[in-house]
C-alpha cells in the first residue's frame, strides 16, 4: 500500500481499518478518539446527557476505540470544578450508562485515570481565565507535587508528598480501576504526561526530591511505575492499559528526554502495560515545542521500535490521510485524533467511503445514506 495515504489498490485494506487485538480486547479500526477535557460534568464530578451525546457520537461515527476525559481519581486531584470524577461509588452508573451506549455501537471505551498534582486549582476555562489559579475565596484546595516548586512563577506553592500522601494517591487511583472495571470500561489509561501529577515525578524540571523518589531517573519513575502496578493488579488480566507520556519536554537535558521515554517505556512493559500513548511537553511553561503537523509522531515511532511496544500516535494528526500514512508507515499502532473528530464526529465513516469501503457498517438508523459503489455503465 502506498504511503501516501490515497485510495489503496482494489482489494486492499488500508491500515486505519485493519482490526487490532489488544489481550482479549479487539478493535474493529486503528482510529481512536483522543482525551478531551470538556469542563461539563456535572456539579458532582459525574457524567450527564452532555456526555453521553458527546461520546456517543463518536461511537455512531465508527471510530474503533473512544476515551473518556481525564478523570480525576480525587475531588483534591482536578483540574477545575468541572472535571469528570471516578473517586466515589456514585459515579460508576453515570459512567456505565455511557459505556453502555458507546460499547453498543460497535466501539470500545477507554477511561483516561489522572491526578492534576501542581496543575489542578485552576478557573474553568471558559472564563477566559485558563491557567489562572482559584483564590481561596473562590474555592481553591491544597495542591500536592513531588516537589513543592509552581509550575508558573506567581503559582500556589504546592505541597511536597510525603510517603502517605503517594499511598493515598496510589490507593485511589487502584479504587478508580476497580470502578472502571464496574461501569463496564474495556481499556484504562493512566496519565503520565502533560505535567500533571505522575508526569511531575518523571520530570527533573518538577521533581528535586533528594529520597528514593528523585534524583536519577529509575528514581524519579519509582513512583509512576508503583501506581501502575496497583492499577494492573486491580485490572482484569484480559483487559489493556495504556500509558500517556510526555515524550520529551522539549527543554534538551534540563527535562526528560526522548531516550529517558523509551526506558520509561521498556519499564511499563515489563510491568504490564499494553500500550503507550506518546504526547509531550506540559512539564514547563519554558517548553518550546516545535509544533507541525504529526510534529509527536518520531516520539511514537522510536518509542515503539526501541522499546518494543505498541503505541499510539497524537498530536497534530490533522485527518484520515495522516493517520493512515502513520499506519501503513509502521510507526505507530493506533491513531489518536480529538479536534478532526469535533469538526467532524463521523470522519471513520467519511474516511470508509474515502478509501471506497462499501461493504463498511453504518448504524441502522442512518443507512439511508450509507455510501454505495457506482453503478457500472
Amino acid at each position: 500500500m502506498s504511503d501516501t495515504g490515497s485510495r489503496p489498490k482494489s482489494g486492499d485494506v488500508p491500515a486505519l481499518f485493519r482490526p487490532l487485538k489488544i489481550r482479549s480486547l479487539e478493535l474493529r479500526n486503528r482510529v481512536a478518539i483522543s482525551p478531551m477535557c470538556q469542563n461539563a460534568a456535572e456539579p458532582d464530578g459525574s457524567l450527564g446527557d452532555w456526555h453521553l451525546v458527546h461520546l456517543g457520537q463518536f461511537a455512531l461515527g465508527g471510530a474503533g476505540l473512544v476515551f473518556v476525559e481525564s478523570t480525576a481519581v480525587a475531588q483534591y486531584a482536578r483540574i477545575n470544578e468541572f472535571d469528570v470524577g471516578l473517586w466515589s461509588d456514585d459515579h460508576v452508573a453515570p459512567l456505565a450508562r455511557v459505556a453502555q451506549f458507546v460499547r453498543s455501537q460497535g466501539s470500545a471505551l477507554g477511561v483516561q485515570l489522572a491526578h492534576a498534582g501542581r496543575k489542578g486549582s485552576v478557573h474553568h476555562p471558559w472564563d477566559r481565565m485558563e491557567d489562572v489559579p482559584l483564590t481561596e475565596a473562590q474555592g481553591a484546595w491544597q495542591t500536592v507535587a513531588p516537589s513543592a516548586i509552581p509550575f508558573r512563577p506567581g503559582w500556589p506553592v504546592p505541597r511536597e508528598m510525603t510517603r502517605a500522601d503517594m499511598d493515598r494517591v496510589r490507593e485511589a487511583f487502584a479504587q478508580a480501576t476497580l470502578w472502571s472495571d464496574r461501569a463496564g470500561f474495556d481499556l484504562v489509561e493512566l496519565h503520565m504526561a502533560h505535567g500533571y501529577l505522575l508526569s511531575s515525578f518523571v520530570s527533573p524540571l518538577s521533581n528535586q526530591r533528594t529520597d528514593d523518589y528523585g534524583g536519577s531517573l529509575r528514581n524519579r519513575l519509582r513512583f509512576p511505575l508503583e501506581v501502575f502496578r496497583a492499577v494492573r493488579q486491580c485490572w482484569p488480566e484480559h483487559k489493556p492499559i495504556s500509558v500517556r507520556i510526555s515524550a520529551t519536554d522539549w527543554l534538551g537535558d534540563r527535562g526528560t528526554t526522548p531516550e529517558e521515554s523509551v526506558e520509561f517505556a521498556k519499564l511499563l512493559r515489563a510491568a504490564g502495560c499494553d500500550v503507550i500513548d506518546v504526547s509531550s511537553a506540559g512539564n514547563s511553561p519554558e517548553s518550546e515545542p516545535l509544533y507541525g503537523r504529526m510534529y509527536q509522531v518520531p516520539f511514537a515511532d522510536k518509542i515503539r521500535h526501541a522499546a518494543k511496544i505498541p503505541v499510539m500516535a497524537v498530536g497534530a494528526l490533522l485527518g484520515i490521510d495522516h493517520a493512515n500514512t502513520v499506519l501503513a508507515a509502521g510507526r505507530a499502532d493506533l491513531a489518536a485524533m480529538a479536534r478532526p473528530h469535533l469538526k467532524d464526529p463521523y470522519l471513520t465513516l467519511h474516511a470508509a467511503e474515502h478509501y471506497e469501503l462499501w461493504d463498511h457498517p453504518w448504524p441502522g438508523p442512518y443507512k439511508a445514506v450509507q455510501p454505495r459503489p457506482p453503478k457500472e455503465e
